[in-house]
């Protein structure tokens, strides 16, 4: 019997055998096309990995240059017209083998470097917005291609910033160490703030930062470990968000910029020290217009370091305690409460130096000044020789109300007293008034306000006996503190920034007004007792105090302010490779 397919059964085994075909097909599509999308996915990332690459090597071209500039700015050496130097410098890691580094104008091994040919008084950038520095407006230009690749892959960055010098007085606020404020009544601090350390604040009552704080560790809302005060505190009012890890600010002296090497800046150099030097440069001894040496046997004046040194003629006799000099007496001596000593005291009378700058003997160095350091005389050293066991040798300024007309630093690296108001047209109470002030600042080992009702022949009497008077000083304050301490178990509070101004008369319903900035750099060396709470050497003022905004004026800083140098960076972009 024979079968036969029919025609219907062949036409169902054709249809099966297209559907396989098209399907096998459209498998081969999809297979080819995720293969080719594979392959190309994999060329971009390759490609993208090469770029990216680049850009790391381009911007570790920029960072060597950078590096060896920032370097000699902060050693004091650094040289714009030597802008190849800095280029030539590029990376030399395993790594950087593989890749050709260029300045982007035909020069090899080399980065594209541009500074600015001098320093230029300009507003700060990035975290110092608000601030002005001494700058060099600097850019470096790194261009960079992978070598024994199929990918001709070139990257560049450009890196803009700043190598700054910035004048510490543009603080409310400057502390190199750990900084701690707690004042007992309601303070407004109207400046910037800032620590090279922590910042510890958790004050009795109501404390207000109307500027930026930053510190270069860690800003805290309680009190420091060393502090036995204790009691519950207020969180501080930040009117803008503190900023904790910020970079350090410190001075181009050393390799070393512990307080204590910066504590040197007050000291007269010791024998042989190149006045050019960083540490000799920056010493107020190098810089001030006029050194006050003080022995048991006499008194020299002399011009400073830029007019070598030249010996100044007396003007004066040597009786009743007068130096040969009108302006220096030395025969004064007072009681510190708080370090439970006798002073021995080179007294410094602003008024009196005013009239010798006018006179015969001081004007001839007066126009010198003006015509060497395009300034009047306005900043002196003062350097008391004398040791007496069991004494205090220190500096005081008095009859300060009216300073010359260039201003007035008056520096020592000895306890510093100043006595009544001191560049203070407007004496009104609480009233922050410095259109007719001059530049002015006070630096030592610490600084005590004695009021204008101050007596030496306090001695050592009752603290009842001590009465003030309303007292008001405009200067930037420079010195030590006592720093917080355990010492066998007694734990001691520095004080804070509200007890940095020292005092030692009843201050009790009596007030200290204060335009300025309040810088601490060291820890005192000398006036080494610690703080004690109120009601002992002292009882505290109303502290009238604001940042005196004179000093955002470059014009207006006061005599020899001392600069921090900083490398501020800019932008960073990625441009076209050259």
């Amino acid at each position: 019997m024979n079968t036969h397919l029919s025609g219907k059964c062949r036409s169902r085994k054709g249809y099966a055998l297209l559907l396989v075909m098209v399907l096998a097909a459209a498998s081969i599509l999809v297979y080819a096309s995720a293969a080719n999308w594979a392959s190309t996915s994999t060329v971009l990332n390759d490609r993208n990995n090469t770029y990216n690459r680049s850009v790391a090597a381009a911007e570790a071209a920029t960072e060597v240059a950078l590096g060896y500039m920032a370097r000699d700015f902060f050693n004091q050496s650094y040289d714009p017209t030597r802008l190849s130097h800095y280029g030539g410098f590029v990376p030399t890691n395993d790594w950087a083998s593989v890749y050709q580094f260029t300045d982007g104008a035909g020069g090899l091994n080399a980065s594209w470097v541009s500074s600015s040919p001098n320093m230029v008084m300009t507003n700060l950038d990035s975290q110092f917005i608000g601030l002005y520095g001494l700058a060099y407006s600097c850019a470096v230009r790194g261009n960079a291609r992978p070598l024994n690749t199929r990918y001709n892959m070139a990257a560049a960055v450009e890196q803009d910033f700043q190598l700054a010098c910035i004048p510490v007085f543009q603080f409310a606020i400057f502390y190199t160490m750990d900084l701690e404020i707690n004042p007992g009544a309601p303070m407004k601090v109207t400046g910037k703030v800032h620590s090279n350390g922590n910042i510890y604040s958790s004050p009795p009552s109501t404390l207000e930062f109307a500027e930026s704080v930053d510190a270069a560790v860690k800003i805290y809302t309680n009190r420091a470990p060393y502090d036995p005060t204790g009691g519950s505190g207020t969180v501080p009012v930040y009117d803008i968000p503190p900023v904790p890890g910020s970079s350090s600010l410190t001075m181009p002296i050393a390799t070393n910029n512990s307080p204590a090497v910066v504590k040197q800046i007050t000291q007269p150099p010791p024998s042989g020290e190149d006045p050019m030097s960083p540490m000799g440069a920056a010493r107020y001894y190098n810089q001030c217009d006029l050194i006050v040496t003080t022995t048991w046997s006499n008194v020299t004046v002399r011009a400073g370091n830029w007019d070598y040194f030249a010996v100044q003629n007396p003007d004066t006799g040597t009786t009743n305690g007068q130096s040969g000099y009108s302006f220096v007496q030395t025969n004064a001596s007072f009681y510190d409460a708080r370090e439970q000593k006798w002073t021995v005291t080179t007294d410094i009378n602003v008024g009196a130096l005013t009239n010798w700058m006018r006179s015969a003997s001081g004007n001839p160095l007066n126009q010198a000044a003006s015509s060497t350091k395009g300034h009047q005389l306005n900043s002196v050293y003062v350097d008391d020789r004398r040791v007496s066991p069991g004494k205090l040798t220190a500096v005081r300024v008095s009859n300060g109300q009216q300073l010359p007309p260039s201003g007035l630093t008056v520096a020592t690296q000895l306890p510093l007293y100043v006595k009544g108001h001191f560049n203070a047209p407007d004496t009104t109470p609480g009233l922050a008034n410095t259109a007719n002030t001059k530049p002015a600042s006070l630096v030592g080992d610490a600084i005590t306000v004695l009021s204008a009702n101050w007596s030496d022949a306090y001695g050592n009497n009752a603290l009842s006996s001590r009465t003030p008077a309303n007292t008001t000083v405009n200067a930037a304050f420079l010195a030590g503190i006592v720093q917080p301490t355990n010492t066998t178990g007694t734990l001691h509070y520095s004080g804070g920034v509200e007890n940095f101004p020292r005092f030692l008369e009843n201050w009790s319903g009596y007030s200290f007004t204060y335009n300025g900035s309040m810088v601490v750099m060291f820890p005192s060396q000398l006036a080494t007792n610690y703080w004690v709470q109120t009601g002992t050497y002292y009882n505290a003022p109303s502290r009238k105090w604001a940042f005196d905004v004179n000093f955002l004026d470059y014009r207006r800083l006061p005599p020899a302010t001392p600069q921090v140098r900083k490398l501020i960076r800019g932008q960073w972009n990625v441009v076209a490779a050259h």
